[in-house]
């Protein structure tokens, strides 16, 4: 959007049903909205870093344990 347009013109490139929505908005409503963005995005970043870690540690805990079975043959081959 065009920053420098006048209110009236600035929302004309937005969805009509986007422009309803915002024409319904009171102060309190805008406060708030940009009260909780930051914590959405927080919420949504923490949640993509989590889904990480859960793979990162399901890909360790399988590496850990075809690394033992690995090790376990190698000793019943010195052992025969």
């Amino acid at each position: 959007m065009d920053e420098s347009a006048i209110p009236v013109n600035r929302m004309v490139e937005l969805p009509e049903e986007t422009r309803q929505f915002l024409a319904g908005l009171s102060r309190d409503d805008v406060a708030t909205l940009r009260t909780g963005l930051p914590i959405i995005k927080a919420i949504v970043g923490f949640g993509k870093v989590t889904k990480w870690l859960a793979i990162a540690s399901l890909g360790i805990l399988g590496g850990v344990v075809m690394f033992g079975e690995s090790v376990m043959k190698i000793v019943s081959w010195f052992r025969q």
